[in-house]
């Protein structure tokens, strides 16, 4: 019942999300193409449920030239052009997700798919376990992320102080999803954006990194 009306939510979620937001759309598509030369949505190849790969879309918030695959993007990252940088802090650039969780690659709230290149570092022990659902949109890691992961001015840090704490999210979510639990991200998510785009930089971490206890 549960994979049912998660799938059901997922549909209704995206197709008024597209209808809603469409002039965002509209707007960030045209001024990408004005201040970045290149196309304005990127196509990544991500790993999905059961380790297949798809084609994740996002709005380009980096220059074409960017480089390499990290395993993050960190504070003050010269790869990111200055509208890229709005887009990514009012999560704009996740948008055009809807697409995937139209085509059932993704569903509204999962754990964030991995690059291809990180997937062998980071679906290891248990956590080859995040492989079993598939990717969200949102969930309680990408906010944490979202919050306090571009904090990291190197990747080494980032990789040995932070990456632990949000594969450790990423399996609690997978062990303890549920529809409530679900539409609890979906509201989290939409404050925390609010807060953050208004201009607040400091949050508590996730009740979840103590097993839900506050």
């Amino acid at each position: 019942m549960y994979e049912f009306l998660k799938r059901c939510f997922d549909l209704l979620f995206a197709i008024c999300f597209l209808v809603v937001f469409s002039p965002v759309y509209i707007i960030s598509w045209l001024i990408i193409k004005i201040v970045s030369p290149g196309p304005a949505i990127y196509k990544a190849e991500r790993v999905g449920k059961d380790g297949k790969l798809f084609k994740c879309f996002k709005f380009r918030s980096m220059r074409v030239d960017s480089g390499q695959v990290r395993l993050t993007t960190l504070e003050n990252d010269d790869r990111i052009f200055p509208f890229g940088k709005f887009i990514r802090k009012a999560k704009i650039d996740e948008m055009p997700q809807v697409v995937n969780i139209l085509k059932g690659e993704m569903t509204v709230v999962g754990p964030r798919p991995e690059d291809k290149e990180n997937a062998d570092k980071v679906y290891v022990g248990e956590f080859v376990h995040i492989l079993d659902v598939k990717p969200g949109l949102t969930s309680t890691a990408s906010l944490y992320d979202y919050t306090h992961g571009e904090l990291f001015e190197d990747e080494e840090s980032y990789e040995k102080e932070f990456m632990p704490k949000k594969l450790k999210l990423e399996i609690y979510y997978v062990n303890h999803r549920s529809f409530w639990y679900d539409i609890q991200l979906v509201l989290r998510t939409a404050w925390l954006i609010i807060q953050k785009t208004c201009g607040k930089v400091k949050f508590d971490e996730p009740k979840e990194l103590n097993n839900g206890k506050k």
